[in-house]
């Protein structure tokens, strides 16, 4: 003879243990490096080459972005507002954030020639198969005047930097 009880427990449903489909199928999750906290890459050969962009010549442009530390903060900055821009930020989920920072901000103070190397892939390999569009590097382009007029860059120096990396826009838009 059953009891509501006995009844109540009959009716629950059976819940089936979790499936890590991961482990199931043999996918390992990369180890980041202990130091810089960035996922492991390719080799590639590493050249201030990469950076698809000669240098300014002087100081001037570096001092107008506040040197390596403003550089740095404008970097930061441009990676917060696209990640927090709905038109790009699916663009950068799957991506290693701890790189894109550094390798950004390298790029950057290379350029603006304010004492440092690029160590990243250039912008061709860099951006290869990420289905980039031109509506995708106008939102970018946007976020990096926002992000560069709120540190303070002088118009003038903004328009100077934004014609240096226009050419890149070739190499990163694919569709």
């Amino acid at each position: 003879m059953f009891t509501f009880a006995a009844l109540l427990l009959a009716a629950q449903p059976v819940t089936e243990p979790e499936v890590d489909w991961d482990k199931e199928f043999g996918v390992e999750e990369a180890a980041r490096d202990p130091v810089t906290g960035e996922l492991p890459v390719d080799p590639y050969e590493q050249s201030n080459a990469n950076a698809d962009a000669r240098q300014f010549e002087g100081q001037t442009m570096a001092e107008a972005f506040n040197g390596q530390d403003g550089i740095r903060r404008i970097a930061v900055r441009l990676i917060e507002l696209s990640e927090a821009d709905p038109r790009i930020a699916e663009i950068f989920v799957a991506h290693d954030m701890v790189r894109l920072r550094r390798t950004l901000f390298e790029q950057f103070c290379y350029i603006l020639n304010a004492g440092c190397n690029y160590t990243g892939r250039d912008m061709r390999a860099a951006h290869a198969d990420m289905g980039v569009r031109m509506a995708d590097m106008n939102a970018l382009v946007e976020n990096l005047q926002k992000a560069m007029s709120e540190h303070g860059v002088p118009f003038r120096a903004q328009n100077r930097f934004l014609a240096k990396l226009a050419p890149m826009s070739g190499m990163v838009i694919s569709r």
